[in-house]
């Protein structure tokens, strides 16, 4: 294996930092639509992507089955739900609620190729999951203590985290057959028709925001994507898919300080207690998960913050 050019774990550090900014940017255009802010970001995103995909990839466009065209596509479709969910909830409940809530994507993950692949559950995964999902119940009960419309949020953050499990399961076998920036490439593109029929059908404008939106905007395209999950995408040949799980649990961390500092956010009690025990719950999970050799990969927690 090449060396490499520098530490895994600074490409490790500064993936978590950026996608650690993606609710605290999307909270900082929140006079624009959930959908046209995700709009956008996956938008600009492809734009950014094209040269290189078609320069570098277009090979592989012609042996695209199409069974792995429509595969594609329904993952696209799921990646926009997410957004659109978790985009939404930041505007109800805060961003430390949202993002731990959110992040609860690996135990549907593991509930989803339970129950369509019959992968078995370890006692120490089942215990960790039960340990995590308490926690989330706790950060909703002092949430709903404050705000129903707080509870709201935290209902979105957690469909959001069912749209990005779905999404996984939808792309995880044509992610074995196609490379990494071309699967990404046509994820985006989908999901990006998606959002344009979405905010089309809502009847969002597409234009009209400010230049402080518009680089808003981008900085969600470059930072926690491409600053984000690229270096994660480096980091993973020279260490393991369990080491980037469990790095991206102190996104949570991160985004809460963020927004301490930028948006003037305090966490409650409930929200650091509760935020607590399910980062506890979801690091002991991917532990007891990472020891196991499933049939099915449990798919990481990049979620395309």
């Amino acid at each position: 294996m090449d060396k490499p050019p520098f530490h895994p774990y600074i490409a490790i550090s500064v993936g978590v930092l950026s996608i650690s900014t993606a609710a605290v940017l999307v909270k900082m255009a929140e006079s624009a639509p959930a959908s046209i802010i995700a709009n956008y970001r996956l938008l600009i995103a492809v734009f950014l992507m094209a040269p290189y995909v078609l320069l570098k990839h277009r090979h592989e466009f012609r042996m695209i089955s199409r069974k792995d065209w429509v595969l594609s596509g329904f993952a696209g479709v799921f990646l926009a739900l997410h957004f659109i969910f978790w985009f939404e909830s930041l505007n109800y409940t805060s961003v430390a609620s949202s993002v731990v809530l959110v992040s609860l994507q690996p135990i549907f993950a593991f509930i989803g190729t339970y129950l369509l692949f019959q992968e078995k559950f370890s006692p120490g995964s089942f215990i960790s999951m039960v340990i995590a999902l308490t926690g989330s119940l706790l950060i909703s009960w002092g949430d709903f203590k404050m705000s129903g419309l707080a509870l709201l949020g935290d209902l979105l953050a957690l469909a959001g985290a069912l749209m990005v499990t779905i999404y996984f399961l939808a792309g995880q076998s044509v992610r074995k057959r196609l490379s990494l920036m071309t699967y990404t490439f046509i994820v985006y593109g989908a999901s990006s028709l998606t959002l344009i029929v979405y905010n089309y059908i809502l009847d969002n404008s597409f234009t009209g925001y400010t230049l402080n939106e518009w680089l808003l905007f981008l900085a969600l395209a470059i930072i926690p994507t491409f600053f984000g999950h690229t270096l994660f995408n480096w980091a993973i040949k020279w260490v393991s898919t369990s080491t980037i799980s469990m790095s991206i649990l102190f996104e949570p961390v991160g985004a809460s300080i963020l927004a301490y500092f930028l948006l003037g956010e305090v966490v409650t009690w409930s929200q650091w207690l509760g935020g607590t025990i399910v980062i506890t719950g979801l690091f002991l999970f991917i532990v007891s998960t990472s020891k196991r050799k499933p049939r099915l990969a449990l798919p990481r927690l990049n979620r395309k913050n």
